[in-house]
């Protein structure tokens, strides 16, 4: 049977770096639309945009065909330029032989990623593209809900 084709389109948003951040998803499979949101009151805007892309990803229940928009050049460079299995490869060191940063979220991403067909693009963000600006909003929404808690 074939993979399903499903979009993932992903943003992560913080107030400071550190601060309070969000990441907004949204998944699309045909006509089906399904919005994701979460934030963590201390935490970066990378941590933030891969776990967009890692909540998106853990949300499928059989291995998928996906389609990943992400503004994002973090994450889309990390995987597409093999960067995070070569730090996993190394004990979680880059080739500066400085430690690569967030390796918790990199080795969860990796995991998801050899059970589906993942293909990153990256998209311009803050461009009017309308996925982009809605996983912004869920982003920012979700940032405030856990600055104000």
């Amino acid at each position: 049977m074939d993979k399903k084709t499903v979009y993932i389109f992903s943003d992560g948003a913080c107030s400071g770096n550190p601060g309070p951040g969000g990441y907004g998803v949204i998944l699309r499979y045909g006509d089906k639309e399904k919005e994701l949101s979460g934030g963590e009151a201390h935490t970066t805007n990378n941590r933030m945009e891969l776990m967009g892309v890692i909540t998106g990803l853990e949300a499928l229940k059989y291995p998928c065909r996906v389609i990943i928009q992400t503004d994002s050049k973090y994450v889309v460079d990390g995987i597409e330029k093999g960067w995070a299995k070569s730090w996993r490869a190394h004990g979680w060191v880059k080739g500066d032989k400085k430690p690569a940063l967030n390796p918790d979220l990199w080795g969860r991403l990796l995991d998801l990623l050899e059970m589906h067909e993942v293909k990153f693009t990256w998209i311009k963000g803050h461009a009017g593209h309308p996925e982009n600006e809605r996983c912004d909003s869920l982003a920012v929404a979700a940032r405030e809900n856990v600055a104000d808690a």
